[in-house]
């Protein structure tokens, strides 16, 4: 007798497979969903309850016109900022000589530096009175009878230029990808039509690289918006508010909290960051309009020069550098003023440090939990980034998909820091005041990271290697393992790195849902920053940095010579 069998070659096995299929990817969504949505649900219940009191009570607040005031102009200012030293060093690191190559890196360095490092390093740095800079430029005979200053670091408008300055490396990296993808043909035969260097630069290639500009100035108004780390360390000093630290202040600068208060002050922050990604989506519409093709890759549009690596070296200089070596001085010294003892040098500090257990544990933990998420998110991004690439036949799912990935980046980290407090305080799942709340906070915030760079390499890496393994019989798994991933070897480790880095310094989120029992490195430096303990805070930010410096390192090692350039 014979047995019929259903096959995916018949109607009834395509269609088993494609519900198959579906299933899947739902059952992949729906959890992605509650951890993406959980949070913005119940920070909109909270605002909105007691008939929206709290909107009336905070946006009523004679305070409040300034605070938003302040907010714009951090927001817009540091975006200028960033977009113009992003591009004109991405532009820079393509005039390199050869033999200069490798500093197309050091643009990323600032990245991998703690921002709560750098901002400390330039209160070391910049503080009227004992701040070392400002004491160097008391003695020029312009400013030799001021007592303090000249440079107030705790102003508004250095609030933005540090801002600006930091944010300047995210900008960077997608621009610079956008000039490696320029076909050279274009560039060559804009010159042959008469059109000068800056008139290729202005009419051919910032053009082509409209989707990088636009996705670069997204994430940097973005971030920008949601900045919280730089008004908080320099603005409580002169009184300067942006909503960030009026969010952070109702829920621990108020007795009782005021989870409601937070709830609808960052309410604006949610609406401004859902409607740039959906702006910017709109603006790029089709990405492939900006594909160029042709054989040859860019190529600068004059000769190499030495100036494109004096404009690098001095940016790393002054935004990484001398940071650090403020740090570096602070933590090495008894305490703090204007004037540097090498003989009172020493390691003290950091005898006293590592004597600590809180602190032993709180540099284990963001150790731990960041490695953790980091393997947790490769999957999850591997998976995402196939769907959104690859599952043509579920639009309203990717859809969907694409959605929740970008929702972490649209909202501000301080504004889904009182989402997760709101969530994860209460059933059915009560994490406060576990390690698991911040392993749960870290995996959501790094969804869009983790799936835009496995996308890029998915992108790049095209279709002709799957269809060559289904042709010889290899099923889905076997493809992925033994072929797509082994050929997204850099992609995985620049995602890795990148996760690594941001979440070791990850401060925002998680001094919104430590507890008294869970404290990472960031929450750490904040108390003891409050605390007025200088030298054990420069001391616990190179420990920071060291940190991150070193998973960046070891990502290198696993993803190869490439993965900081994959970034």
């Amino acid at each position: 007798m014979a047995v019929s069998t259903v096959t995916s070659s018949t109607p009834t096995g395509r269609l088993l497979t494609f519900t198959g299929r579906r299933i899947a990817a739902v059952a992949f969504v729906l959890p992605l969903a509650y951890l993406v949505l959980a949070p913005i649900f119940w920070l909109q219940l909270e605002a909105l309850g007691d008939g929206a009191s709290a909107y009336e009570a905070e946006f009523g607040r004679a305070t409040m016109p300034e605070t938003l005031i302040s907010t714009a102009w951090l927001a817009c200012g540091s975006l200028a900022i960033a977009m113009v030293l992003g591009t004109l060093l991405a532009w820079s690191a393509t005039l390199l000589p050869p033999r200069l190559r490798f500093m197309r890196i050091l643009p990323i360095f600032p990245m991998i530096l703690p921002l709560v490092s750098q901002v400390l390093g330039w209160i070391f740095l910049l503080s009227p009175g004992p701040g070392y800079l400002n004491a160097v430029l008391r003695r020029l005979p312009w400013w030799s009878g001021l007592t303090g200053g000249p440079v107030d670091v705790y102003s508004l408008p250095w609030i933005v230029i540090i801002t600006g300055v930091s944010l300047t490396s995210f900008v960077y990296l997608f621009v610079s990808a956008g000039f490696q993808n320029i076909n050279s043909e274009l560039i060559e035969s804009a010159h042959v039509s008469g059109s000068s260097g800056i008139g290729v630069f202005l009419r051919v290639i910032l053009p082509i690289i409209r989707p990088q500009l636009l996705y670069g100035a997204a994430v940097a108004l973005l971030i920008g918006l949601g900045q919280f780390t730089v008004p908080l360390l320099l603005g409580r000093t002169n009184g300067v508010r942006v909503i960030t630290t009026e969010i952070f202040m109702a829920l621990y600068g108020r007795q009782p909290q005021d989870p409601a208060a937070a709830a609808a002050i960052g309410s604006p922050l949610l609406v401004v960051g859902v409607a740039v990604v959906l702006i910017q989506r709109f603006l790029l519409g089709n990405s492939s309009r900006f594909v160029t093709h042709g054989g040859k890759g860019f190529r600068p549009v004059r000769r190499s020069s030495v100036l494109p690596a004096v404009f690098i070296g001095t940016y790393l200089l002054l935004s990484t550098v001398a940071p650090l070596v403020g740090l570096v001085i602070v933590a090495l010294s008894p305490y703090w003023t204007s004037t540097v003892v090498p003989d009172a040098l020493s390691l003290d500090n950091f005898r006293t440090l590592f004597a600590e257990p809180n602190l032993v544990d709180a540099i284990w933990t963001s150790i731990w939990v960041s490695f953790l998420a980091v393997c947790i998110c490769l999957p999850i991004g591997f998976v995402a980034s196939s769907l959104l690439l690859r599952a043509k036949d579920m639009p309203v799912l990717r859809g969907v998909l694409d959605v929740l990935i970008a929702l972490p980046l649209g909202v501000p980290a301080v504004v889904f820091g009182v989402g997760f407090l709101l969530t994860y305080s209460r059933e059915p799942f009560f994490l406060y005041g576990t390690n698991w709340v911040i392993l749960v906070v870290y995996v959501t915030i790094m969804l869009p990271f983790t799936t835009r760079m496995h996308m890029s390499g998915m992108a790049a890496l095209g279709d002709a290697y799957l269809e060559a393994s289904r042709v010889c019989g290899a099923g889905p798994l076997r493809t992925n393992l033994q072929i797509v991933l082994p050929l997204l070897r850099g992609s995985v480790g620049g995602a890795a790195a990148l996760m690594f880095v941001l979440l070791t310094h990850e401060f925002t989120a998680s001094l919104l849902v430590r507890s008294t029992d869970v404290q990472v490195m960031g929450t750490i430096l904040y108390d003891t920053f409050t605390n007025g303990y200088y030298p054990l805070v420069a001391s616990i930010a190179l420990i920071m940095t060291v940190v991150t410096f070193a998973g960046a390192a070891l990502a290198l090692l696993v993803g190869g010579a490439g993965t900081l350039e994959d970034l």
